[in-house]
């Protein structure tokens, strides 16, 4: 059976969290793997999702940053901020996801993944984005 957007999209943060941790690590990889790995079946949500946040990165960094009060996308932990990331993809960049769906899909992801401090901060940038949309 396949598995729920909810699940490919933690599938999708996983990916991504990799990807930082092996450029920050100057270690190569290849995306197309890196999905291969994570997926049992070969799924177009997850490759779009993951494609796009890379190829969107500096200008989704450079939004959330703009909407983070003392704070930078690259402080909060990692993991919070590809959550981060795909939401704000998601919302901008996404044509089959509903801009309510993006948003609460990355917060049920922090309620999972970030400390509540994260969460809050996720929550208020996908917010405001919206609200500039």
């Amino acid at each position: 059976m396949g598995k729920t957007r909810s699940e490919l999209r933690e599938k999708v943060m996983i990916i991504l969290y990799q990807i930082d941790i092996m450029k920050n690590q100057k270690i190569e990889y290849n995306v197309e793997e890196l999905i291969k790995d994570n997926l049992e079946i070969d799924n177009e949500f997850v490759r779009d999702v993951v494609y796009g946040v890379i190829t969107h990165k500096e200008e989704i960094d450079e939004l959330a940053n703009k909407h983070m009060k003392g704070w930078t996308i690259d402080r909060i932990d990692k993991t919070g901020a590809q959550i981060l990331r795909m939401g704000i993809y998601e919302l901008l960049f996404s044509e089959d996801t509903p801009d309510i769906v993006a948003i609460n899909e990355a917060i049920e992801l922090a309620k999972k993944y970030s400390d509540d401090k994260v969460r809050k901060i996720i929550n208020a940038v996908l917010d405001k984005i919206l609200k500039e949309k």
